[in-house]
Parts: C-alpha cells; structure tokens; sequence
C-alpha cells in the first residue's frame, strides 16, 4: 500500500527533494535513456504529490496551476513509478491522487499532461482525451491530452 503526501515546494525537507530528483533521473534519464534539462525551475511553483512504501519514495507527480506550464490550464507532469513497484497498478493510485490535488487546488479548470504516446490508454482511463498529433518531446514521442475538471 502506498501512502501519499502533497506539499508545496517550500514545505520540502532537503531529503524529500534529494528523493525527488533520484526518482526522476533513475526514470526519465536514467532507464529512458534521455539526458534532458530536468530541473525546470517550475518546482517552486508546484504542489508535489509524493508516494511512499516502507518509507521510501517509490511515486511522484507535480500539479501545476494554471500559467505555469500551459496557459489555459492546470496540470499535472513528472508523473513516475519506481521500476520496483511497476505492474502493481500504483500508477493508477498516483494519478487519481494527482487528479484530486489539481480539483481542489484548482477548481473548475481543465487539466492537461504531456503524456508519452504509449500510454495514451492508461490516461484515457483517466478521463483523459488526446488533442492534436503526436509530437517529440525529448526524442520521445508525446501527446497531449487534456481531462475536463468539472468539480
């Protein structure tokens, strides 16, 4: 079972953000094999999701308001799972966690990702819907997609 805490940036304890930034480059750097500029500076401005097991961080995800990264949307990005706890289906809890911090932080406003294309069907789960074709992002192939927050 995964337990979930939210906080903004300024709430971060040093270690929380050391096991940020390990999680996200053994993931998006590391085993994608994608050197990319990570540290974006728009982690002050987001609320962060943080999953843990056994006292470890093995789940994360940024919320981002409206402004931040798109400008007519909220949205949630850095979405990421442990390899150790992938096929378990805790992504899943990750993203509806996620869902939920953005509908009460920001209320009413559309959410969206830049979701890598091959999982298009795991954020349709979601509610979430692809708009536009696919783009490279990082030379990986991306897509937007957009979920209506309705509460």
């Amino acid at each position: 079972m995964i337990s979930f805490v939210n906080k903004n940036f300024q709430a971060l304890t040093t270690e929380e953000l050391y096991e940020i930034f390990a999680l996200r480059a053994e993931v998006f750097v590391v085993e994608q094999n994608c050197p990319y500029q990570d540290v974006d500076g728009k982690d002050f401005h987001s609320i962060h999701v943080l999953g843990y097991m056994n006292n470890q961080l093995v789940a994360y995800a940024r919320v981002l308001g409206q402004g931040v990264s798109y400008q007519e949307y909220a949205s949630i990005g850095r979405i990421v799972t442990s390899p150790s706890i992938r096929g378990k289906k805790f992504g899943h809890d990750l993203v509806d966690v996620a869902i939920g911090v953005c509908k009460k932080n920001f209320p009413g406003q559309p959410i969206k990702i830049s979701a890598q294309a091959h999982l298009e069907k795991f954020y349709n789960k979601h509610g979430f819907k692809a708009t536009g074709e696919a783009y490279l992002e990082d030379d990986i192939p991306h897509i937007g997609m957009i979920l209506k927050n309705k509460e």
